[in-house]
């Protein structure tokens, strides 16, 4: 084959020509205005949220038993009633008059409010709208000169734990154990049905003549009366504000919003250094439960 035969040529191909020097990308530092503005705004919305639409809020007392334990934890609702200056989550605004978009609430809700003068949460019941007049004889409600239904039900069993103790108090001793050894709180229960048909139960102990008798009193314009439905245990609209009650009927700006339902229960035997505890101190079959009174018709 002769040499000069194009396919068995002896030319070395051309190099390809040499790529220009890659120049590295710059590694961008972090834009920490960038993340600082975006958890600003991120708490903002939280915090708005938690003002104007809904926030969690956690049981402190036995105040509102049987209905709501010690340790639960709910769902209030912001805007039923309107806004005012409690309306905020951290109350950060002078105490003032009015509502926004301002509604009242109907008796038998479940509401927080804050207290004249002071900057926790209370949970109650209310009872009494503007121009009712209200007294309690013995322990018996009237509502406009009419007594307020009360129906005996069946004693509740509350099983006793750290947030529900049952400690002896003055009128006896409630705790009972049952057949699979475990201690209960046994309290007797009345079921109270207002003049609009809204019934719930209470926890009536017995006589106690600091809130069980307190003379006519009518609600003025612009308030509510409260009451909690623990009547025996309760510092609500019959007590003093000198003894942690409310001092009478509350303004309705002073109201915070509206409970709806249990979220979860915890029973006070959890630690923050167990995250096991935080599971074993559930307590079963309270999630979900409603917190509105059982309508019916009027008596």
């Amino acid at each position: 084959m002769s040499s000069s035969d194009p396919a068995m040529t002896d030319t070395p191909e051309a190099a390809p020509e040499a790529a220009p020097d890659a120049v590295p990308a710059k590694k961008q530092g972090t834009d920490w205005w960038a993340e600082l503005k975006a958890i600003f705004w991120l708490i903002l919305a939280v915090l708005a949220f938690h003002s104007f639409i809904a926030k969690p809020f956690y049981i402190p007392s036995e105040s509102m038993m049987p209905g709501l334990l010690k340790g639960d934890r709910l769902v209030v609702s912001k805007y039923p009633y309107g806004w005012s200056w409690v309306s905020p989550s951290f109350h950060i605004l002078p105490p003032m008059g009015g509502r926004m978009f301002g509604r009242m609430p109907e008796r038998g809700d479940i509401v927080i409010l804050t207290p004249p003068g002071k900057t926790s949460d209370y949970i109650k019941r209310v009872i009494g709208l503007p121009g009712d007049t209200l007294e309690m004889n013995a322990g018996t409600l009237y509502i406009n000169g009419r007594e307020v239904k009360r129906e005996p039900r069946a004693p509740v069993m509350v099983e006793v734990d750290p947030n529900v103790p049952c400690e002896l108090d003055g009128f006896g001793e409630h705790r009972v154990q049952v057949a699979d050894g475990k201690l209960y709180c046994r309290l007797p229960v009345m079921r109270e049905t207002l003049p609009n048909g809204r019934s719930y139960d209470t926890i009536d102990m017995g006589y106690d003549p600091r809130v069980d008798d307190f003379p006519r009193t009518k609600v003025p314009a612009g308030h509510v009366w409260v009451q909690g439905d623990n009547r025996d245990k309760s510092a609500d609209s019959r007590v003093a504000l000198s003894s942690d009650g409310l001092g009478g009927a509350v303004p309705w700006e002073n109201i915070g919003g509206r409970a709806e339902f249990i979220t979860f229960s915890l029973d006070g035997s959890s630690q923050y250094i167990n995250p096991i505890s935080w599971i074993t101190a559930m307590r079963g079959g309270r999630a979900g439960t409603s917190l509105r009174p059982q309508e019916g018709k009027a008596p």
